[in-house]
């Protein structure tokens, strides 16, 4: 193999480990020196070492332990040249003493990244703030997908990220799960962007992989800590629902060759039926939880009851779609927002015909600019048979996203449509 063919190679294997294990890696520093910012930066430092030696020396066993250690080592290195010998680098150098390739299980829910999830959803930082430093330092979005993930520049992104670690540093916030009387003021916001790191992996804003599973189940882990961390908390319960439905559709939502399948296409027999059952359990608790409480019905709770109806009909015909169009009427009242707009027309469409849901479709603003709105207007035509109008749509929706798989999907369908024209 060639020199560039195995720094190509080992680039690959570096984005791949820090996409699955920058969570840990960062938390871990983080505990240590007391700083995200700086945690994230010896992280850095670590991956420029990696791309330096795996070449020749060959990526070791324990990838994020490697990482980690060798981060840990920059930091009391960094404070010997300060001449800062205090307690923290006396307790970083006991802490690798007792450390050594330590085993690193990407399966144990780690104390330190739930700490991570609140740093990050801190109230000292805007909202805008904290999603951008939680898909950061959490999700191990670079910079660049996460401008792409909210439609914003780099700059921008790059921006709210040294805002926000350096509000944590002024503000001295401290690494830990805040005190049981913090949640309700806290809960939204760590929701939040557990839901879009999920989201993020679910639907993939970039590249030519349509689902990133390892972000989808990072974000699982974490969502079945916080609700144990928060049982009473129905809006938790209802998060671990809706995520393990839509994750039970995984082996069904692509091909092969990783090409996207839609979901009334999907062979349903391929669905993890034991995590659907989780998802039930978890969506029940979420119920009682309201039943206890005396509140109404919050997001999370009402799409993953949205997800339970997909996940228990046999088939898409047999989708109790009347139940769904009036779980997005319940949604559309306490989270409004064009997506779902869309999302309850193609319900409408579903249960009622394509006419009446592509008359809603031309009714919803806000989405200018995405490629949601134009690719559904182009799925109603086309089951309308107005190919020429379908195929056009489906045209002005492929360059408009960002992710390889779903362009080609719709550059296909476009295809197919004009191949369908009736002469």
């Amino acid at each position: 193999m060639s020199t560039a063919s195995a720094s190509s190679g080992v680039r690959q294997t570096v984005d791949a480990v820090w996409r699955m294990e920058a969570a840990k890696i960062v938390a871990t520093l983080t505990r240590l020196v007391g700083d995200v910012g700086l945690a994230e930066d010896l992280a850095q430092e670590a991956l420029v070492d990696a791309l330096e030696q795996w070449p020749t020396a060959g990526v070791p066993r324990n990838a994020g332990a490697w990482l980690t250690t060798v981060a840990k080592r920059k930091a009391i290195d960094g404070w010997r040249r300060l001449d800062r010998q205090d307690a923290k680098y006396a307790a970083l150098a006991r802490d690798l003493e007792t450390t050594h390739d330590e085993a690193w299980d990407p399966d144990r829910i780690d104390d330190d990244v739930l700490r991570l999830i609140f740093i990050s959803t801190h109230p000292v930082l805007s909202r805008e703030n904290q999603i951008a430093l939680t898909l950061r330092v959490v999700g191990g979005l670079t910079t660049e997908e996460t401008a792409r993930a909210f439609l914003v520049p780099k700059a921008t992104i790059a921006q709210r990220i040294v805002r926000a670690k350096k509000t944590l540093g002024d503000a001295r916030v401290p690494f830990e799960v805040p005190d049981p009387a913090e949640y309700p003021r806290r809960l939204s916001a760590v929701l939040g962007v557990i839901y879009l790191v999920y989201n993020e992996g679910y639907s993939a804003s970039f590249g030519r992989r349509w689902i990133r599973d390892e972000l989808c189940t990072e974000a699982l882990r974490l969502g079945r800590a916080l609700a144990a961390l928060v049982p009473d908390e129905p809006e938790a319960h209802g998060l671990v629902a809706l995520m393990e439905f839509q994750s039970s559709r995984f082996a069904a939502r692509s091909g092969p060759d990783g090409t996207p399948i839609l979901l009334e296409d999907q062979d349903r027999a391929a669905w993890d039926r034991a995590q659907i059952v989780r998802g039930v359990a978890a969506l029940e608790r979420a119920s009682m939880a309201l039943q206890r409480k005396g509140t109404g019905w919050g997001p999370y709770a009402l799409q993953a009851a949205l997800a339970e109806c997909h996940a228990v009909a046999p088939t898409a015909a047999e989708t109790d779609w009347a139940r769904i169009v009036a779980l997005y009427d319940g949604l559309l009242q306490i989270a409004p927002s064009p997506v779902v707009e869309l999302n309850r027309a193609v319900a409408v469409a579903m249960h009622s015909g394509p006419a009446d849901g592509l008359a809603l479709v031309d009714g919803i603003s806000g989405l200018e600019g995405s490629y949601l709105l134009p690719s559904v207007r182009g799925e109603l035509l086309a089951r309308l048979g107005h190919d020429d109008e379908a195929a056009a749509q489906f045209d002005v929706a492929a360059p408009l996203t960002t992710n390889d798989a779903e362009r080609e999907v719709l550059q296909r369908k476009a295809a197919r449509a004009r191949r369908e024209k009736t002469p």
